[in-house]
């Protein structure tokens, strides 16, 4: 296959190195702390005092722009380390889709380092033709130090890989073609540990994994507890009572037949855990953090059964 003019200037970019990118913030506790929340992990073995240091798989967070895109601290690089992406994207290649991230650790991070990584440009595929359309693989390494004195330490490594494509045009029916399939929501995955969660939903009720040594409830349901290791475990009918602890409006990309904006919410229950789930009912602009709501059941596509959840009104 003969390719484009342009790819030419692609590829001539594999292989090239970018400068430094900093961490706003030098490594701290604090940080450590939310991380270990947010990820349901144990934050006291990496607090010991004398010795704190970071889970290993939170090294990508250090470098984080935050919330402005290419936001980097001053010190790091003026370059754009994706400058290839945006070159595909004047030749009409506009999505991207993620489709591999994968890290190695060569130590871990400790309180008080200062952290940078750089990026290299490691490959562009041959032209690809997928379901999703057109377009090429395109693979990044990111290489994080930490900065000392005595010189400078490798401390891990990133590899990330995108697809950028040309959405597959889809073809305009004819006079006589039929009208089209609406599309379906995708079904859960049902396995011998969620079974009761969605015979639960089936019946119109919010079934909750509890484990029978120690009483702690879990959510998504799993083999084994988390605190007693025990294998024994019973499902509770939890009230379908709870209050919003966090959200996020998703608003692209648009995937049929879910309509967007689409309000995702972690849902505290009154009983305790915290489950993933639709908000219905409410305008995205309305929702608020601790925001009473109640589960309600949905049915779907011909019998699936879905548990939503939809704010309480007032009294007032």
């Amino acid at each position: 296959m003969v390719e484009p003019e342009w790819m030419e200037h692609a590829r001539a970019l594999v292989g090239k190195e970018y400068g430094r990118i900093y961490a706003w913030d030098k490594v701290n506790a604090p940080m450590i702390r939310q991380w270990c929340e947010i990820m349901g992990v144990d934050a006291s073995p990496y607090l010991l005092e004398g010795g704190v240091h970071a889970p290993e798989s939170m090294l990508q967070v250090w470098c984080m722009e935050g919330f402005t895109l290419r936001n980097y601290p001053p010190g790091s690089t003026t370059e754009n380390p994706f400058e290839v992406l945006n070159l595909m994207e004047i030749q009409g290649l506009g999505s991207v889709v993620a489709v591999n991230s994968e890290l190695q650790f060569i130590r871990a991070v400790r309180e008080g380092e200062r952290l940078y990584y750089t990026t290299r440009l490691d490959s562009v595929s041959p032209e690809k033709i997928t379901a999703l359309g057109t377009g090429y693989f395109v693979t990044f390494v990111m290489r994080y130090f930490s900065e000392i004195a005595s010189g400078d330490q490798e401390v891990g490594e990133l590899l990330f890989r995108v697809f950028k494509f040309k959405p597959a045009q889809v073809a305009a029916p004819g006079a006589a073609a039929s009208a089209p399939t609406k599309p379906k929501r995708p079904a859960p995955g049902i396995s011998n540990d969620t079974q009761f969660f969605w015979e639960g939903a089936r019946s119109g009720q919010l079934r909750i994994q509890r484990c029978t040594a120690c009483g702690t409830l879990r959510h998504p349901p799993g083999p084994v507890c988390s605190q007693c290791h025990s294998f024994e475990w019973e499902a509770v009918t939890a009230s379908g009572r709870g209050q919003v602890y966090s959200f996020v409006v998703m608003h692209y990309p648009e995937v049929p037949p879910f309509e967007y904006p689409n309000v995702i919410a972690l849902i505290e229950l009154e009983e305790g855990t915290r489950l993933i789930t639709q908000l219905v009912g409410i305008a995205p602009t309305d929702v608020r953090i601790g925001q009473k709501v109640q589960a309600e059941f949905h049915s779907y596509d011909g019998g699936m059964v879905l548990p939503q959840f939809r704010p309480v009104r007032s009294a007032n």
